[in-house]
């Protein structure tokens, strides 16, 4: 089987109360804003791009670095190991960017904090929601989220 290594980078976006997914309907999942890390790009501006491409909002601060993880899964007969760091991000405004057709894969839902980790399709993606939801610089205005018992 080839093996297949590469860098991502994606953002945890909270505004108002609410976390920024990707409804990804052609492949059946709901994902968080997060593509490779090109040549000469640094993971945190790897992180600023995709969610420009991706769910068309360019304007962002970076408020901390959640971390980074390892995955590794098997996708079209490839073994791919894939290093993701992820950034927690608040929008300065909500104007948006127009996207490329192909990035129109993507449809922006804005899912309240309470239920976003829920909504993912991916357990390494819902780690880094339940990160920035937990992070201190974001208790002020998103405290955390209790886990039903």
């Amino acid at each position: 089987m080839k093996q297949v290594y590469y860098r991502a980078a994606g953002g945890v976006v909270i505004h108002q109360g609410k976390v920024l997914l990707l409804d990804r309907p052609g492949r059946d999942q709901v994902r968080l804003p997060k593509g490779h890390i090109e040549e000469g790009e640094s993971p945190v501006e790897a992180a600023l791009r995709e969610v420009r491409e991706e769910a068309g909002y360019a304007h962002l601060d970076v408020v901390a670095d959640l971390g980074a993880q390892r995955v590794q899964f098997e996708d079209s007969g490839r073994q791919v190991t894939r290093d993701e760091y992820y950034f927690l991000m608040r929008l300065r405004d909500e104007g948006q960017v127009e996207r490329d057709e192909q990035e129109l894969q993507f449809i922006p839902l804005w899912t309240p904090v309470a239920d976003a980790a829920a909504c993912l399709t991916f357990e390494a993606e819902r780690e880094f929601v339940r990160r920035a939801l937990h992070h201190p610089l974001d208790k002020k205005q998103h405290p955390p989220v209790q886990s039903p018992q």
